[in-house]
């Protein structure tokens, strides 16, 4: 037997003491008065810090009432949608970076130093790919990328200087990196564990970070204008959202702690992957995936709102009675990224000659509100998220769902940096909060 299965055999015959013994009853938390999640009983989050980076907007309070209202996302005092339609068909990835790290927005000069040293830094170093990335791959690219985070900090000579310039010099560098980090790691994957061809394509360091991960993902190294517009939008919709959010405030906790970028990061990219945090976007593709195998007639909207109502109602897919893509922790009647994104989805199932899929995902948009609201009797607003829409650009797009929450990172480990440099100058204190103990003495 070798030492994994005895291991396994073990935890296995444990396990029942561990479901005992680790059970507490759910009044406790009652009684204590614990927020569990972090939330109260409204499903507000507890204050908990203060932040210049980012605002979500999502309610008013009128007479004391909180009032569901249309969502609106800002970064650095800007509207997300106002910045997007500012940039026209430009893209503008690295500009938004700009914006969110520095706290103001770059002039021309500024901003064409700023691509031009993300640019520079879009290199590994010598034989990284080769020892590191290609070594040991694995389907969870998230993992894969993690590894290599923790890697680069042999590399570094300051990795432990955790002072605001180092710190931000290290970012703007993880950021450059990232894209490689992710497709070179998928690569590896579909080489060596699914027996495909592998090619290791170079960034162009005049290209943005949208164009630079088409061209390293396809075999051609091509792409259109439309596919890198809709492919920059996600990214800068993902870029950055509030304090709260797992992942971010995972950021703010190891950063309070001392440690070192590398680590903040790496820690960040744990919880992203996690399916209730970046994974969401791969559970709607399985949905869909699911509608489209029992569902004949995509634009036929009593046939489509007959398998939603199975679906709520825990009679198909994986009968959790969830219409993944709906909903969201904080908005309520609308999500402002996915009443963005909607317009490129639209302008890139055009290109791809996808209408009909379009079709089927506007009638769900159209009736699961209604279906959840009928059904599970919530009447405060339930709207589509961003992640309704992004695997399907994915999937346009040709990115293989092994890639979606990693490219979910390459957006966000933006938003993670700017908030890693807002706690390194504004905080003085590790983040520690209080359990209360109910443990029972055994004398």
């Amino acid at each position: 037997m070798s030492m994994m299965d005895l291991v396994k055999k073990y935890a296995e015959k444990k396990e029942p003491l561990c479901l005992k013994n680790d059970t507490i009853e759910k009044s406790l938390y009652d009684e204590y008065g614990v927020n569990r999640g972090l939330r109260d009983l409204q499903g507000n989050g507890v204050l908990t810090g203060l932040t210049n980076i980012s605002r979500i907007i999502s309610s008013d309070m009128v007479d004391g009432v909180k009032i569901p209202r249309d969502g609106e996302l800002w970064y650095r005092g800007y509207r997300v949608d106002r910045l997007i339609n500012d940039l026209g068909d430009n893209l503008g990835f690295e500009r938004i970076a700009y914006l969110l790290l520095m706290g103001e927005m770059p002039d021309e000069q500024e901003e064409a130093e700023f691509k031009k040293l993300i640019g520079e830094c879009r290199t590994l170093p010598t034989n990284f790919t080769r020892d590191v990335v290609m070594k040991a791959p694995s389907e969870d690219i998230m993992n894969s990328m993690t590894k290599s985070i923790l890697t680069l900090a042999s590399y570094d000579e300051t990795a432990k200087d955790a002072s605001v310039s180092n710190s931000l010099r290290q970012c703007i560098q993880l950021i450059s990196e990232f894209p490689m980090l992710a497709v070179y790691a998928y690569n590896a994957y579909n080489h060596y564990e699914k027996n495909q061809s592998m090619y290791i394509h170079r960034p162009k360091p005049e290209l943005s970070t949208a164009e630079n991960l088409l061209r390293l993902l396809r075999p051609d190294k091509k792409f259109t204008p439309v596919e890198a517009k809709v492919l920059d939008t996600a990214l800068i919709l993902h870029m950055e959202h509030g304090g709260g959010n797992n992942s971010t405030f995972t950021t703010r906790v190891v950063t309070s702690s001392g440690s070192d970028t590398y680590s903040t990061i790496a820690a960040a990219m744990c919880s992203l992957k996690g399916p209730k945090h970046g994974g969401a976007n791969i559970k709607v593709m399985e949905m869909m995936d699911d509608i489209r195998a029992h569902v004949g007639d995509f634009e036929d909207k009593d046939e489509v709102r007959a398998y939603l109502e199975k679906l709520v109602d825990k009679e198909a897919f994986d009968r959790k009675g969830l219409i993944y893509g709906m909903g969201h922790a904080i908005y309520s009647l609308s999500d402002p990224r996915e009443r963005i994104f909607e317009r490129f989805v639209k302008a890139l199932t055009a290109e791809k000659g996808r209408g009909k899929d379009f079709a089927l995902y506007q009638n769900i948009k159209e009736l699961a509100p209604e279906i959840i609201a009928e059904k599970r009797y919530i009447y405060k607003g339930v709207s589509p998220n961003v992640d309704f829409y992004s695997g399907f650009v994915y999937d346009m797009l040709g990115i293989p769902r092994e890639l979606y929450t990693a490219i979910f990172a390459v957006a966000r480990i933006v938003g993670w940096s700017a908030h890693r440099i807002e706690e390194l100058i504004c905080m003085d204190k590790i983040i520690r909060p209080a359990y209360k103990s109910v443990m029972q003495i055994r004398e």
